[in-house]
């Protein structure tokens, strides 16, 4: 067998472990939390009074103004000094969380502006309040829209978690970096770390048209293709 091909069978195991592990539930746990945080602060900066949606608006401002490995460093090697310590498994989730947030946040506040404001009435003329009308009609129309831009998000979050190894998280892409610094084959086993991202981002994209094309089946903003 070639050498190049003996060492990624070889580190195979151990990048697919790193990856299930901790970059799976990192990206799950972060897409969670961050889509929860993105509808809150999505309403606020739509519906809050004006000192929320200030404060909602100002912490979209910071976080997709400053890079993800600056926030990741601020939370974990910027707070200690504030007597603040996390572990870095903690520390990158509290990272992502609040980056997806805010991005999440914008898409959420534009597909939920997008519902016509002849939803909003025809839900008022049958008696709903303003939370009925937004759990059982609003969102509903909304999330159909939602699901590309969303879907994107998390793929793409996927591959940001490799920004975790900056602050010691072992997930995929430091488990290849430490077997680099005892095999010296950067090369081939970046290649291999790049191989598995690409397998998941793919898998994902699929996922992503077939769930499309299951909202375009039921009244979603798609035409399914044929």
């Amino acid at each position: 067998m070639a050498h190049w091909l003996q060492l990624m069978a070889e580190s195979l195991p151990s990048l697919l472990w790193a990856g299930l592990i901790f970059t799976i539930p990192l990206t799950l746990l972060s897409f969670v939390f961050g889509l929860a945080l993105g509808l809150a602060t999505a309403i606020a900066r739509l519906f809050g009074p004006m000192p929320l949606s200030a404060v909602a608006r100002f912490y979209v401002w910071v976080i997709r103004g400053t890079p993800l490995l600056v926030q990741l460093f601020v939370i974990f090697y910027g707070l200690p000094s504030l007597g603040i310590l996390l572990d870095a498994f903690p520390a990158a989730l509290i990272g992502f969380t609040l980056n997806i947030g805010a991005y999440s946040s914008e898409i959420i506040r534009a597909v939920i502006s997008s519902v016509p404001k002849g939803q909003w009435e025809a839900a008022y003329s049958i008696g709903m309040s303003w939370r009925q009308a937004m759990s059982r009609t609003i969102l509903p129309q909304a999330a159909r829209v939602a699901v590309p831009p969303l879907s994107n998000t998390f793929i793409s979050l996927v591959k940001d978690t490799s920004l975790a190894a900056a602050i010691t998280v072992p997930e995929l892409f430091q488990a290849a970096q430490r077997i680099v610094a005892t095999t010296y084959e950067p090369l081939i086993l970046y290649i291999e770390a790049a191989l598995i991202y690409l397998v998941l981002s793919s898998v994902l994209s699929q996922l992503q048209v077939r769930l499309e094309r299951r909202f375009a089946r039921y009244g979603g903003m798609l035409e399914a293709n044929a």
